[in-house]
């Protein structure tokens, strides 16, 4: 994945989460569920790196504004 610096969240809310889990279900129930909590860059693609257990996800939040309501 690529780095992350300070212009990537340069505003008080936003944070990047890298979520590695050991499926692609597991990974997407997690991204869905921040989706409800908080305004998200959504389900982003999951990925796995080759000698390395797992599947691995990036997203982006800001955790200032709410996600999806009324679900």
């Amino acid at each position: 994945m690529k780095p992350i610096d300070e212009k990537h969240i340069a505003e008080p809310g936003l944070v990047v989460l890298d979520i590695t889990g050991g499926d692609e279900d597991t990974v997407r129930a997690v991204m869905a569920t921040l989706e409800e909590r908080w305004a998200t860059s959504g389900i982003a693609s999951v990925r796995r790196d080759p000698g390395e257990p797992g599947v691995r996800a990036r997203i982006y939040a800001d955790v200032l504004r709410p996600g999806r309501v009324g679900l």
